[in-house]
């Protein structure tokens, strides 16, 4: 399952892949492979990014059933 909510979060604050990896010290390959649930990041990373784009860990990464269940759903 991709990480949607991080590609909005960083769409809304006008920021493309290359603009979240500056600001948080990382590749813009690394962003990608977050979002596609290739990479799991350290909770230091998480942080950063959700620093980066105003974010909380639970509204960028934090899954429950039912975000998962709708997921299957679509």
């Amino acid at each position: 399952m991709k990480n949607k909510r991080m590609k909005i979060a960083r769409i809304e604050c006008d920021m493309n892949q290359e603009d979240l990896a500056k600001a948080v010290g990382i590749t813009r390959q690394t962003i990608g492979m977050i979002e596609a649930c290739n990479y799991n990041p350290s909770l230091k990373l998480c942080t950063s990014i959700c620093k980066a784009l105003g974010k909380t860990l639970n509204d960028l990464f934090w899954e429950d059933d039912n975000n998962e269940k709708e997921e299957k759903i679509r």
